[in-house]
């Protein structure tokens, strides 16, 4: 039998997401073991946040789902700054900070452009 599919699974935005937290889990394994409940456990949940919001406002009414879509573009934006004091401090190159704001960067205008929509076919 198949495993049933759910429709923001089909949502890009929402796929790309879940390969970014992919990169998350996989750099902060690089983090000092001191950093376990602070830098770590922050850029984790961050990052986590922003497929599970898209979830979460998926199939809810478009102005609901407007109101989620914030919160994980508000969540892309605490990654950028969990990234930027990883490279400050040393935990990740400058080649990893910016791989990370390219797919940021990338998330953010997914989940605009998808705003922009929803608030245009009110």
């Amino acid at each position: 039998m198949e495993n049933p599919k759910f429709k923001f699974e089909e949502l890009t935005v929402y796929q790309k997401s879940l390969d970014f937290v992919d990169d998350v889990y996989s750099i902060t394994k690089k983090f000092p073991k001191d950093e376990l409940y602070g830098l770590t456990s922050q850029y984790k949940r961050a990052s986590v946040s922003i497929p599970l919001n898209i979830a979460e406002g998926a199939g809810d009414t478009d102005t609901q789902f407007n109101r989620y879509l914030q919160m994980a573009w508000d969540s892309s934006k605490e990654c950028v700054v969990c990234s930027t004091i990883a490279k400050r401090q040393g935990f990740i190159t400058e080649d990893d900070d910016k791989a990370a704001r390219i797919k940021l960067s990338e998330l953010a205008k997914m989940t605009i452009s998808l705003q922009k929509y929803l608030k245009k076919n009110k």
